[in-house]
């Protein structure tokens, strides 16, 4: 079990095991093979959004050769290192009407055998009951204890709990009142995001009651990232306030570089609001794009000071965790 001493055994066989109490958030365009293969070999679960492989007009699907890619190379690492496997990876789906790709995508995962499968924007029975038909297990985005409901409702494993502080579309709600909601009657599988960028930050998420970190700025800053030099830069240089919470740029509420907002020529005081019926990933709109020229971060990267390799930052969350928890042991025998 490593670091984590914690007993696991009550959580589903593809969460056991790992390193650490991490999973690498999703990243639109940001991540890829090389980051996800990076953050399994390192021990965490690493994750990529669907929508991230695209490929050409008249090509091959491109998701089908990520999958190949990531899946035989997880594969040859397990079989050199059978005393420290890689972490299981997962794969983002965003369930919302305006993802054409949705159902093929869904065919892909389900034929590659995905083991852990992320919805977000929208909970539907289909999308969990394919995950667990190829052995999966489903985890949901949600901001809220209502919405939370719905998707253990409509068959979701586990649940992230996305509250304020967290990059890209983060909810509004604090992590100690969303938690301690949710864990009043939810006993399987919580994950947290919000600003965790440290091992003093998983621990506290652990200690309010979630099983999992859940975080994804402090690996935009890696080697391995596919994101631009400009994009890590903002990611090192900058802090809580300079974070930006807009609908604007795909209707629902986000929080952003102010950088790259000011960069894409936009006032970042004076934001208008966004028709949430029009979301917008990546196309079809003239206003400066989310993810592309927007570029999304939480409010904890004041704990990112250098561009890394992936090993590197999870040997530092590693020890900031080990770190924080004696000397919450020694005050608390």
């Amino acid at each position: 079990m490593g670091a984590w001493t914690r007993d696991d055994s009550h959580l589903p066989r593809a969460l056991r095991g790992l390193r650490l109490p991490l999973v690498g958030a999703p990243l639109f365009i940001v991540s890829g093979p090389e980051l996800v293969i990076a953050q399994c070999k390192a021990g965490i679960v690493g994750s990529f959004p669907a929508l991230n492989a695209r490929e050409a007009e008249g090509e091959p699907p491109l998701l089908d050769t990520w999958l190949a890619r990531i899946t035989e190379e997880l594969d040859r690492h397990n079989q050199a290192h059978p005393d420290r496997p890689a972490a299981p990876f997962a794969v983002n789906q965003i369930v919302h009407r305006s993802n054409a790709r949705l159902e093929r995508d869904l065919e892909i995962c389900h034929r590659w055998k995905v083991p852990i499968w992320i919805t977000s924007l929208g909970a539907r029975v289909e999308v969990n009951d394919a995950a667990h038909d190829c052995g999966g297990i489903a985890l949901h985005d949600i901001i809220n204890n209502r919405f939370a409901r719905k998707a253990v409702e409509k068959g979701a494993d586990g649940l992230i709990a996305v509250a304020a502080g967290a990059g890209g579309h983060a909810g509004p709600q604090s992590p100690f009142a969303l938690i301690r909601e949710i864990r009043a009657w939810f006993e399987g599988p919580l994950l947290l995001s919000g600003a965790i960028a440290s091992g003093d930050a998983l621990l506290a998420a652990r200690a309010i009651g979630a099983d999992f970190g859940y975080m994804g700025s402090p690996f935009i800053a890696t080697t391995e990232a596919n994101a631009q030099p400009a994009y890590k830069r903002m990611i090192v240089e900058g802090g809580a306030e300079d974070i930006v919470t807009s609908s604007l740029f795909t209707g629902v509420s986000g929080n952003y570089l102010k950088q790259s907002i000011t960069a894409a020529g936009l006032d970042p005081e004076s934001l208008p609001e966004s028709d949430p019926s029009r979301m917008n990933f990546g196309s079809g709109s003239s206003k400066p794009k989310a993810w592309k020229e927007i570029w999304g971060s939480g409010q904890g990267i004041g704990d990112v000071r250098a561009v890394t390799d992936v090993s590197d930052l999870v040997d530092r969350i590693e020890r900031e965790y080990l770190a924080a928890g004696r000397r919450l042991a020694a005050e608390f025998p």
